[in-house]
């Protein structure tokens, strides 16, 4: 493990099994899990409820402009964020939680635009997750306990919203190789050897970052 902060972030098919992998990199390298934990990190700094950015967590257009009617329990916040919040807004927030947190220490981010939100930090490396589709409905069918055509309509949604989110903020193409630093798939691998490769192939792209410097 390198002592410097570093940022490996995971973009993910959903049901690739991409937030175990970050689970388990996060472990072997000593690193800080941050997931949905994100969102409770903006919503403390901004003084918002968590609740409102779960509403948009990794999905553009699904929030309204909130009128100022929410804002007499935020006081002096009311202010800062010209009594109104959108989607636009929350990213901001979000964004600037991620850039504090990869300041702090080293960091596993999952999604939410994290590569690019860290694009001028050089100590960073950019993975994409997928996974077979047979095993990515499988995958969702024994964690929520559902049957494979729920599973299929998950799936199906849950990228197109994924992809949209990025696109939309970022200027690129989610899941595009161009994009990322590695894309690699837990189908041929499993889940903990994926996670090895993504170490190892990590802890040689930073120390090649640090040879540079």
């Amino acid at each position: 493990m390198n002592p410097q902060p570093f940022a490996i972030n995971i973009g993910r098919q959903l049901g690739s099994g991409g937030r175990a992998i970050g689970r388990l990199l996060a472990d072997s390298m000593g690193a800080r899990y941050l997931d949905r934990e994100l969102l409770s990190l903006a919503a403390d700094r901004s003084g918002l409820a968590p609740e409102i950015f779960e509403r948009t967590d990794e999905h553009k257009g699904f929030l309204h402009t909130l009128a100022g009617s929410l804002f007499p329990a935020f006081g002096a916040h009311a202010g800062y964020y010209d009594q109104s919040v959108n989607d636009d807004t929350l990213f901001r927030l979000q964004s600037e939680a991620i850039r504090r947190a990869a300041q702090e220490g080293p960091c596993i981010f999952i999604g939410r635009c994290a590569d690019y939100v860290l694009r001028d930090m050089p100590r960073t490396v950019n993975v994409f997750v997928v996974a077979d589709r047979r095993d990515r409905i499988a995958r969702l069918c024994q964690m929520n306990g559902i049957d494979e055509a729920e599973a299929a309509r998950r799936i199906d949604r849950g990228d197109q919203r994924r992809a949209e989110y990025y696109n939309f903020y970022t200027q690129q193409r989610w899941g595009a190789a161009s994009t990322y630093d590695l894309c690699i798939n837990t189908s041929l691998f499993g889940l903990e050897r994926t996670a090895d490769i993504i170490r190892r192939f990590a802890q040689d792209k930073l120390d090649a970052v640090e040879a540079r410097m």
